[in-house]
């Protein structure tokens, strides 16, 4: 049992309209309520963005209580809705890493519902108390209070990736025919495809800018890499228009960009591939188990995948992602284990950020983690910093993420990144039926939010 004279830390962001008026009423009434928390005054709930929340927790709150205005009251319209969405998403994550989910709550509180306020700050602040201090601060974790579960590891010993790769002949000529040409009719300035790496059964991102350069593109089962980050880098845009071997989970990050006007149609032309799978350390890599996206759904050129003149059949996706198993596990865990499990985790990053540089759909000219005034997040790769920026990249790839692992694979500490992703995915597909990548037509969900919508951890 916590202590009796503990007194819990609670950080409320609240709206000014609504739900500060009401607190603002009930102490100009002399309404008596816990003198716990510490108001955040904002314009909109939908101006609260969960990073001020991660914030708070990383500088030693208890708890977060979120607060604004009903649905269909807003000043602003939808603000509140749109944010109902956000925290939704936000509650999951946090909830997935460990953190008790009554440490995080929200409410709907009008200007005249002083009461109401009294209320839930006495009840948020007496569910924290029962629960006692947080066992671990930000970021910290405790040999004695670690999971035993072990995910299994996304990579296998360095020494099963001198394999020689498998190469698809047919369609390594259909590459190489389609770069041909269009560079020998000026349709595009470079080709962005694969080459040969430095390492056997390894390949490499390749541009070329010279149709007798269309020989050295190869196509075989290692060509991982997710080509389509190259559309937002300077690097390669500033040599003119781009044309860019593309295969059916790289296109979904092309379709992730259009939503996004962060890449205009007709600004790239596209040479879709056929794939079958690819294979990772001698075996399927774990995206290409489910895969439904063997052909592109945007291409202006298609290749068939094959062997000499055979083209191959491609086969319906396989089985059930294994990931979700692992998934299932970790959720079975209390919160003190699920922290244990992640901060392990988290704490063998070294802030390389190669998780950054290899995801397409990480494009800002100026990361969140380079800005210093204000700086949120703590650039020492210690626990602390280390926990708020995972958490971070992950809320920003919500609803976009499009599951090509790039970050999995990059990262050299092994971190379990492509969990993360996976869960967020499946929550955005349950909560909001949708799938990133498929559709530029479709609003992310993120973008957008339906009446409906769950809200019933909303007091």
């Amino acid at each position: 049992m916590p202590d009796e004279n503990w007194q819990p830390q609670i950080v409320a962001f609240v709206c000014q309209w609504c739900t500060y008026a009401g607190a603002d009423l009930a102490g100009t009434s002399r309404m008596k309520y816990a003198p716990n928390v510490r108001i955040v005054k904002l314009p909109c709930s939908g101006r609260i963005d969960p990073l001020f929340l991660v914030k708070a927790f990383e500088q030693g709150a208890d708890g977060v209580l979120v607060s604004g205005c009903h649905p269909g009251d807003c000043h602003y319209v939808s603000g509140n809705l749109l944010a109902r969405r956000r925290f939704t998403v936000f509650r999951e994550l946090l909830s997935f890493l460990g953190l008790e989910r009554e440490r995080l709550q929200f409410s709907w509180i009008s200007a005249a519902e002083a009461v109401k306020w009294t209320e839930v700050v006495d009840a948020v602040t007496e569910e924290i108390r029962q629960l006692g201090p947080r066992k671990l601060s930000w970021g910290e974790t405790l040999p004695s209070r670690g999971s035993q579960f072990q995910a299994a590891s996304s990579k296998a010993e360095p020494e099963t990736r001198n394999q020689k790769p498998k190469t698809l002949q047919a369609t390594e000529e259909g590459i190489r025919r389609i770069a041909r040409q269009l560079l020998e009719i000026a349709a595009v300035d470079v080709i962005v495809g694969y080459g040969d790496g430095t390492l056997s059964g390894v390949t490499t991102p390749l541009c070329i800018t010279e149709p007798d350069e269309a020989e050295r593109l190869v196509w075989n089962e290692h060509c991982l890499n997710n080509l389509s980050v190259y559309l937002t880098r300077n690097l390669v845009t500033r040599l003119g228009t781009v044309g860019i071997v593309t295969k059916g989970c790289d296109a979904k990050a092309l379709v992730a960009l259009l939503q996004e006007n962060r890449v205009r149609r007709d600004d790239v032309t596209i040479i879709g591939v056929e794939c079958a799978g690819m294979m990772e350390d001698g075996q399927l890599a774990t995206k290409c188990i489910t895969c439904d996206v063997h052909t592109p759904p945007i291409y202006d050129h298609l290749v068939k995948v094959g062997i000499g003149n055979e083209i191959l059949e491609i086969g319906e996706p396989g089985g059930a992602d294994p990931r979700d198993t692992e998934i299932a596990a970790l959720e079975a865990l209390t919160p003190d284990q699920r922290w244990g499990y992640w901060q392990a985790q988290f704490a063998r990053c070294i802030r390389c950020y190669a998780c950054r540089a290899v995801c397409p759909l990480c494009y800002c000219d100026t990361c969140i983690v380079e800005k210093t005034q204000p700086q949120w997040i703590p650039p020492a790769f210690d626990a602390k910093g280390n926990l708020s920026w995972n958490i971070v990249r992950a809320l920003h790839l919500a609803g976009r993420c499009i599951g090509c692992d790039e970050c999995t694979r990059a990262c050299p500490a092994n971190i379990r990144l492509d969990l993360i992703n996976r869960k967020l995915a499946l929550l955005i597909g349950d909560e909001y039926g949708y799938r990133a990548g498929y559709d530029a037509g479709v609003a992310p969900p993120l973008t957008t939010f339906r009446p409906e919508d769950r809200a019933e951890f909303i007091r």
